[in-house]
């Protein structure tokens, strides 16, 4: 069998991120139109070494991707000199089930994350957003700023981490980098960073809030995608609860994530809370932000109908600019 097989940089160069958002948007879509076959995804521990390892199939019935993706998150890497997340995504021919490329999944991870939070600010936050909170310093919170600034007009970005190093490099590294504005800063405190913000992005480790519930403005948009296990929390339960909230999958959301488990756990949240899953709005079916004073949440987990979507399209743009390599096995 013949397999394409792109690198990182091949994989970055292959699908810009404005491409990203939009099989984004298609891939939700799908999903809360039930066109889209996704199994919760299996998860193996490696509590020794402060690892998780995922295994996350799907298959999107109206457009016909079909993927694997094998993701680890080990956080104890940076302090070995090892990236946190390590995967690969496998994609497959839904018409024979055969194995048509191998892409590294980190960076398309990366990618693909960033563009759900791009579609869903897109969605919901205020047309007239100028101010984008970033907590985390790492690839993904790259990603979830170039996709911010994909879709709003940001004029100043303010980076919050544990690592005010990682922070400064970010800062250095992205400022200026197109649709990136040049005005970013690294904030002293998670209120600094916070308050004032337009849209606030959250991609972090942390098994606490990351920011006070009190930083937060009426017509706040925030993003959080950090939190994927049920011990995981970024967002204060008090935002949670007087935010819209709009989730990727109610089933994985409410299986997975902290920021909502714990607080339905203390009868902060009900899942009766959940507005709606993003691609229900994105579809139509229903309403996003109705009022400039409300302050949205988008609550990802991250979702293998996103890997496939996001592989099918860096493929094709690999065959339009020639990259990528053939190997036979």
């Amino acid at each position: 069998m013949d397999l394409r097989v792109l690198t990182a940089e091949d994989v970055r160069r292959a699908l810009p991120m404005a491409s990203a958002i939009a099989a984004m948007k298609e891939a939700f879509r799908q999903l809360s139109q039930g066109q889209a076959d996704v199994p919760l995804r299996s998860r193996l521990e490696v509590s020794e070494h402060a690892g998780v390892t995922l295994i996350m199939p799907s298959y999107l019935r109206r457009t016909g991707e079909m993927a694997v993706k094998i993701v680890s998150v080990f956080s104890e890497n940076p302090s070995r000199e090892l990236p946190t997340i390590h995967a690969v995504v496998v994609a497959l021919d839904a018409t024979s089930g055969a194995p048509t490329a191998i892409l590294e999944g980190a960076a398309l991870t990366a990618i693909r994350t960033g563009a759900a939070s791009g579609a869903a600010t897109d969605a919901l936050a205020r047309p007239d957003s100028r101010r984008a909170a970033i907590f985390g310093s790492g690839v993904q919170a790259r990603t979830q700023l170039e996709a911010v600034c994909t879709v709003r007009p940001i004029e100043h970005v303010w980076i919050y981490s544990l690592d005010p190093p990682g922070a400064q490099r970010m800062a250095d590294e992205v400022a200026g980098r197109s649709p990136i504005p040049s005005d970013v800063h690294v904030a002293a405190s998670p209120s600094e960073a916070a308050e004032g913000a337009d849209i606030i992005c959250t991609a972090t480790t942390s098994s606490s809030p990351v920011f006070p519930d009190a930083a937060v403005r009426p017509g706040t948009h925030i993003n959080a995608i950090g939190s994927f296990t049920p011990t995981m929390q970024e967002i204060d339960p008090q935002t949670v609860h007087r935010a819209l909230l709009v989730v990727d999958s109610r089933q994985a959301a409410l299986a997975e994530t902290g920021d909502l488990i714990l607080p339905i756990q203390d009868g902060t949240l009900t899942p009766d809370d959940i507005h709606a899953e993003l691609g229900e709005i994105l579809a139509g079916s229903a309403q996003g932000r109705t009022d400039a004073s409300q302050i949205t949440l988008f609550k990802s987990v991250g979702l293998a109908v996103q890997d496939a979507v996001a592989a099918r399209a860096a493929l094709e743009g690999a065959l339009a600019l020639g990259l990528g390599t053939t190997v036979r096995l």
